[in-house]
């Protein structure tokens, strides 16, 4: 009986086993990339070897640790898409695999984040193993995402403390797989220490700079340098040639009186680094930030005076700089990074709960900054989408939009989701029910079609967020969105939304003439929306914006919807668009 257990056992291991082996995988080297796949590198075309983070020309301006150190992964990030059911990475890198106060995951791993099709951030748990080539395989993922088969989008952290030599990502042979390009928007840029650098994060994507990128969304260039942030003029010059968003300067733990710099001489150097990237970045934001402190303070004195002084130093050549009339600088507080006695693995660099709050105190600051609030409700929360991409693609169509408000710039722009989207107008999309109408109505010059199918409030929210209101002086705008949050939110959480999209379209087009367009009836939901858009409009009139509701001839008697104009309850047919479009005409100016 037991040899029979025992065959039987061997003939269902070496089967499976067989079954394993079976799977042939098909191999990507962002190497071999025909265009820029690897973000996080602000001198893409300049670097000495592909995954360095300064330009080949800086090994001979800046000090060798600087450079050494420049060569190291932190901050680097692959996107593709892919519906594999298994991923799989296998890299080699160039020194040793692990500190003895970070692990390997950390020093010389990798972290694979997905985002679904609605927009929510995902982390993927790998099998890994360190060798002289290291290997990630991650397994089980579900490869079927909202309402189509064509994937999700995947980011991939690279190691934080160790040189990547060469990289290859693999999927199941048969599957999808697209490496996405780097994104055109301005990125965040972090000039700091080893904490910015990513010391003592327990993987990549716990670095406080890989948090903060995910929660706002943006680019990032991580120049932490471990040991190096110093405000170095060779350095800061190199981080003034980057055209950011905004610039963080977190070097103060490197200027302590360890390195035995006075403290006027850290001044010094505080108020050179502003006014040298002001010099030449006039009106970009610099956030200057304060020394987060030490955990062990309470009980060392010597620790607790060290940053204690340099704090002060910092808030005087704040002060010295507003008071010299240097604009849009500034400074982040020790008390707002709330590390504390369980935040620090050896009082110095962060664990991953440490690199959370330093993220989170960022993010907040960096929001306001920037005009980028966020709310508790997903009405509030800035998204991307990806549900239709069997029919279009929406981050090339960002893109588009982007490069289209550079070259012509529009004059009028209609905000919404697939109802204007599929009507008519510049930038074209997948179809044009209505093209004759749009263009009898907008014009076909000098407007700009805004719409994305299956977009919701926040979706929008992102896009003003990510530049498609920035760079130009529209004459008028018309927002029309909320009807695909029917379904998921109250008429509270839509009205929050409305508000803090409004706010945010005011504040990049001052000078516009905003028309908030009420939420058009649509079959089976025509006395629900029509009892929201009476709430959307009071919200227009208290946000001294104009409100329409040209929607409302695509209703027959009774409030319900006049099938004729539409070709599925939801979506007006040419006939509809032809309404809908005089409908528009007494609110165009």
């Amino acid at each position: 009986m037991k040899t029979r257990f025992f065959y039987l056992f061997l003939f269902i291991f070496t089967t499976r086993l067989s079954f394993a082996q079976t799977t042939q995988f098909t191999w990507w080297n962002p190497a071999s990339s025909t265009f820029p796949v690897i973000e996080g590198q602000a001198w893409r075309n300049d670097v000495k070897n592909r995954y360095d983070r300064l330009p080949a020309r800086a090994e001979k301006l800046v000090r060798d640790q600087v450079w050494n150190l420049s060569t190291q992964g932190a901050g680097l990030m692959i996107r593709f898409r892919s519906n594999s059911g298994e991923i799989r990475v296998r890299y080699q890198v160039g020194g040793k695999h692990a500190l003895p106060h970070m692990p390997s995951t950390g020093v010389s791993g990798v972290d694979l984040y997905a985002i679904t099709n609605d927009g929510d951030w995902r982390w993927s748990a790998g099998k890994y193993a360190f060798g002289d080539t290291i290997t990630y395989n991650f397994k089980n993922i579900d490869p079927v995402d909202g309402g189509h088969k064509l994937g999700r989008e995947y980011r991939l952290f690279l190691p934080l403390y160790n040189n990547v030599k060469w990289l290859e990502i693999g999927v199941a042979e048969g599957t999808r797989f697209e490496p996405l390009p780097v994104r055109p928007d301005k990125p965040v840029v972090i000039y700091g220490t080893s904490i910015a650098q990513g010391a003592c994060a327990s993987r990549p994507g716990m670095a406080w700079t890989s948090i903060l990128s995910r929660k706002l969304d943006d680019p990032l260039i991580n120049l932490g340098f471990s040991g190096n942030g110093r405000l170095e003029k060779e350095v800061v010059d190199m981080v003034s040639e980057i055209d950011a968003k905004i610039y963080v300067l977190d070097c103060l733990p490197n200027l302590v009186s360890s390195i035995n710099f006075t403290m006027e001489e850290v001044k010094k150097r505080i108020l050179d680094a502003v006014n040298g990237i002001r010099t030449k970045r006039p009106g970009t934001p610099i956030l200057l930030a304060e020394h987060d402190g030490y955990t062990d303070e309470a009980i060392n004195p010597v620790s607790r005076k060290s940053y204690q002084d340099v704090n002060v130093v910092i808030r005087e050549a704040f002060a010295q700089l507003k008071s010299e009339g240097v604009k849009d600088i500034y400074l982040l507080p020790k008390e707002d990074f709330q590390q504390d006695i369980e935040t620090m693995v050896d009082g110095v660099h962060p664990t991953d709960l440490g690199m959370m709050r330093y993220a989170e105190a960022y993010e907040k600051h960096i929001r306001n900054i920037l005009h980028e609030p966020v709310g508790t409700v997903s009405t509030t929360k800035p998204i991307t989408q990806l549900r239709e991409l069997y029919n279009y693609d929406w981050e090339h169509r960002h893109k588009e939009i982007l490069n289209l408000n550079k070259t012509e710039q529009p004059k009028l722009l209609v905000i919404g989701n697939s109802i204007t989207h599929f009507w008519g107008g510049m930038p074209k999309g997948p179809r044009a029910t209505g093209e004759e109408s749009w263009n009898k109505t907008f014009g076909v010059s000098g407007s700009r079609n805004l719409g994305y199918g299956w977009d919701r409030i926040e979706n929008v929210l992102w896009r003003v967020y990510h530049g498609e209101l920035d760079g130009f002086n529209a004459k008028q705008i018309f927002v029309n969105i909320g009807t695909n949050n029917l379904h998921l939110n109250t008429d509270e959480e839509i009205v929050a939304g409305w508000q803090l999209l409004i706010e945010a379209i005011k504040f990049r087009q001052p000078n516009a003439v905003v028309t908030m367009v009420g939420i058009y009836p649509r079959r089976e939901k025509e006395e629900r929306v029509a009892k929201l858009n009476a709430k959307l409009k009071q919200l227009a009139k208290m946000g001294n914006v104009g409100y329409a509701d040209p929607g409302l001839v695509l209703a027959g008697k009774g409030g319900k919807i006049d099938e004729s104009l539409f070709s599925d309850g939801l979506h007006p047919n040419a006939k509809g668009y032809q309404v809908l479009g005089k409908a528009y005409e007494p609110f165009i100016k």
